[in-house]
């Protein structure tokens, strides 16, 4: 049977039933007010499917309010498609393909994909790795700027004019990536200062962007990637290489060439977000298509985007 044959894909009653188990665990609470205790389920035959009225605030409220569906008149279960479509694919689905799939026009495919991304958006801040744990980080250069200023001599853009993104892999564990204005040395440190536990080992290239990485780390390895050092030391899970960060990168990159094809600067990190989510929960890690679908559910309260924050970035 397919996947997309669940009650709750089908079926907006069952939608509504799905989303609450997940919203509301132990039972309806108010968004407006946080009160569980006076709530009843309105049941009139005009009433609108899902509604409930908190006596003690006196405001009628659904499972939507608050989360990233609030306003949206698409139905609940074709929301739940699209996440999971998004979820399930690995290098993303574009909005045109949204739009047929789903039977719904291209600006509201490409508005639920931007709220989408900002459900799997993670404010886990916690530092990775840990003692005897290894990150490894790397850099890359995606795309020209919006606007490029500087050329090479024969005049192609040089990395001044890209995009920068450095990314962050814990060693057969969770990815966290960043859009930066340049990656420079200050700029690369604060990130490992803030997101890198002390007692990690630090795996990088021999890039001097990492000059002053020990200082924030317990060790830290490279490999010379400008003589064709790739991997070093014997092998087993404590192999220097930067090979997971590359891979991460070779994933987002054959994405976003592939199936996005353009991306504005100013959505860049939305973009990122949804990458790191899916390498994050990724099969290797035990996650399947459906586990990773009920991930992103919890992500959705407290991200409402309307469409003018969404244009503007």
């Amino acid at each position: 049977m397919s996947k997309l044959n669940a009650p709750h894909l089908l079926n907006e009653e069952a939608a509504y039933a799905w989303l609450e188990a997940r919203v509301w665990p132990e039972g309806p609470v108010c968004p407006h007010c946080k009160g569980s205790e006076r709530i009843s389920k309105m049941r009139g035959k005009t009433t609108r499917l899902g509604l409930y009225k908190c006596y003690a605030c006196r405001k009628p409220f659904t499972v939507k309010v608050g989360t990233v569906f609030e306003s949206s008149h698409v139905k609940l279960h074709i929301w739940l498609q699209a996440i999971y479509l998004l979820c399930s694919s690995k290098k993303g689905i574009s909005s045109n393909q949204l739009h047929r799939t789903l039977d719904v026009t291209l600006k509201t495919a490409w508005f639920m994909s931007h709220r989408i991304r900002e459900a799997m958006r993670d404010g886990d801040l916690a530092p990775m790795g840990g003692a005897g744990g290894i990150v490894e980080a790397d850099e890359t250069y995606y795309g020209p700027k919006d606007t490029v200023t500087t050329r090479t001599k024969k005049g192609k853009p040089g990395h001044a004019s890209k995009r920068s993104v450095v990314a962050l892999v814990e060693r057969g564990g969770s990815v966290r990536s960043f859009h930066v204005e340049r990656a420079t040395k200050a700029e690369v440190t604060g990130i490992l200062k803030e997101n890198v536990a002390r007692e990690s080992r630090l795996y990088t290239d021999e890039s001097k962007l990492y000059g002053d990485a020990l200082e924030h780390v317990a060790a830290h390895e490279t490999v010379m990637h400008s003589v064709g050092e790739y991997v070093r030391g014997p092998k087993g899970p404590d192999r220097i290489h930067t090979n997971s960060a590359e891979g991460y990168f070779s994933i987002f990159k054959r994405g976003m060439k592939g199936i996005y094809q353009h991306c504005s600067e100013k959505h860049l990190h939305r973009y990122l977000a949804e990458y790191d989510f899916r390498y994050s929960n990724r099969v290797a890690l035990g996650v399947n298509d459906e586990a990773r679908a009920n991930r992103a559910m919890r992500g959705i309260v407290g991200k409402r985007l309307t469409y003018r924050t969404a244009r503007g970035g």
